[in-house]
């Protein structure tokens, strides 16, 4: 197989324009005419719907790194909730961050932290990936899957029937608050992860790479920023190994774990 080098190939408008256009909605926030504290509720209860249960513990733990399962319809929400991050379909995502870690800080690497904070952070959004083709051959166990296709297909219009929701139940400071705001926040949580915590905080364990362990990042995307133990534990369920390393998201693990919604949970060897 051999992969062009040059990560900096063709300008991508579409994600430019969207992220663009995104950003500058969601300024409009600071108009007090759109402000309520219902709505800032409502994008603080989605930021942990989409970016906690769908990216964080849906996209992430469950599917890419499979470190527990869970009944189907389970996957499924937790996915759909991924989705409504608008972070790319759940096949694209899981195939760019399966080869994230193949390739971690090397010259392959989508967000290689070695080009820069602004790179890694967003810049390498605004530009075709050559590792776009090699997508399907990262994600063979849910590729072909019907309702994967579906929410893979239908990105946007899911966000648009979230909309017209909220709009139906706030008017538009709730549309503001809980779909541009909330996504830009969302996105920036999660960036933080391919740029903060390749840069910033402490490295307990030797994992061939930059990660390391940023507790603030952490404390935003409920548990992954403590990055360098999940590069050196990647099938770990379990992000957060001291006891100090606070982690939402393997509480949620739990908690499902008790409920009998969770199985097959796997856990660092040195816990």
């Amino acid at each position: 197989m051999t992969i062009a080098t040059s990560t900096k190939s063709r300008s991508h408008l579409v994600h430019i324009t969207f992220l663009s256009v995104l950003h500058a909605a969601a300024l409009l926030a600071l108009f007090p005419a759109f402000f309520s504290w219902k709505a800032v509720g409502v994008c603080l209860f989605l930021h942990w719907v989409t970016g906690g249960l769908g990216i964080t513990l849906g996209y992430h733990r469950l599917v890419t790194h499979r470190s527990f399962q869970t009944p189907k319809w389970l996957e499924y929400f937790l996915v759909l909730c991924g989705t409504l991050s608008c972070e790319g379909g759940p096949i694209e995502w899981v195939g760019m961050h399966r080869m994230h870690h193949l390739y971690s800080d090397k010259e392959l690497d989508p967000h290689d932290s070695n080009k820069g904070f602004w790179w890694s952070h967003m810049g390498w959004m605004f530009f075709h990936s050559p590792l776009q083709p090699e997508v399907p051959r990262f994600t063979k166990d849910i590729g072909d899957d019907p309702v994967y296709q579906f929410f893979q297909n239908n990105l946007i219009w899911l966000q648009v029937a979230l909309g017209v929701v909220l709009f139906l139940l706030g008017g538009w400071s709730f549309v503001i608050w809980g779909v541009f705001v909330r996504l830009v926040f969302v996105w920036h949580c999660t960036w933080l992860v391919n740029s903060a915590t390749h840069k910033f905080g402490y490295r307990t364990y030797e994992s061939g790479d930059r990660s390391t362990n940023c507790w603030w990042v952490a404390l935003l995307t409920y548990g992954e920023g403590w990055h360098n133990n999940h590069h050196a534990f990647q099938y770990s369920a379990r992000h957060g190994l001291q006891w100090w390393e606070i982690d939402m998201t393997w509480m949620t693990v739990k908690l499902l774990q008790a409920l009998g919604l969770a199985t097959n949970v796997k856990l660092a060897d040195n816990k």
